[in-house]
């Protein structure tokens, strides 16, 4: 099956589809999701991306991400990719949404309206090897930390949103 993402406007209005490679390689604006899992003691669930990954393989990122099919709400979307990455479910709210653009290796873009979710559980995930290397929870102050002195270690997109994901994660407790 070929993956389609769904091409958007600055305001989110869904403007076409494009096959996923594609809109990686022109660096289209399309419809994405991140969602940041955190446990009873207020670590953020992490996972180091699947080194086969068509990009940004063997990076440290937030718990899971993606896009929504056509005619998918984003929010099953992102119900949906946690538990087809990280063999997990939980109840997700809304937090923010942003726009980002980033060059990535392979000569690959990354330009997403980046709908935000967070959820809390203690499940631990059961992981989905051509997905996700590993795991590890961390707190927002050690990845903050991290962030600053191996960046490298990091993708681009986690790296971009994380200080609204700190503001938005105290405001939430």
């Amino acid at each position: 099956m070929i993956e389609k993402v769904i091409l958007v406007d600055n305001n989110d209005n869904e403007i076409g589809t494009m096959e996923k490679q594609e809109a990686h390689v022109k660096g289209l604006l399309h419809r994405a999701f991140s969602v940041f899992i955190f446990n009873n003691k207020n670590e953020l669930l992490l996972q180091r991306r699947a080194v086969n990954k068509y990009h940004s393989g063997g990076l440290w990122t937030n718990t899971c991400c993606s896009h929504p099919r056509q005619n998918e709400k984003t929010k099953e979307a992102a119900k949906r990719r946690l538990l087809e990455e990280m063999g997990m479910r939980s109840a997700l709210k809304k937090q923010f949404d942003f726009i980002y653009k980033a060059k990535l290796d392979n000569n690959l873009y990354e330009h997403e309206f980046d709908h935000v979710f967070f959820g809390f559980t203690n499940e631990l995930p059961i992981i989905n090897p051509e997905e996700v290397e590993g795991y590890t929870y961390k707190t927002l102050e050690d990845i903050g930390n991290e962030i600053k002195t191996t960046p490298e270690n990091y993708t681009e997109w986690f790296k971009i949103c994380f200080r609204e994901v700190v503001n938005s994660h105290r405001n939430t407790l």
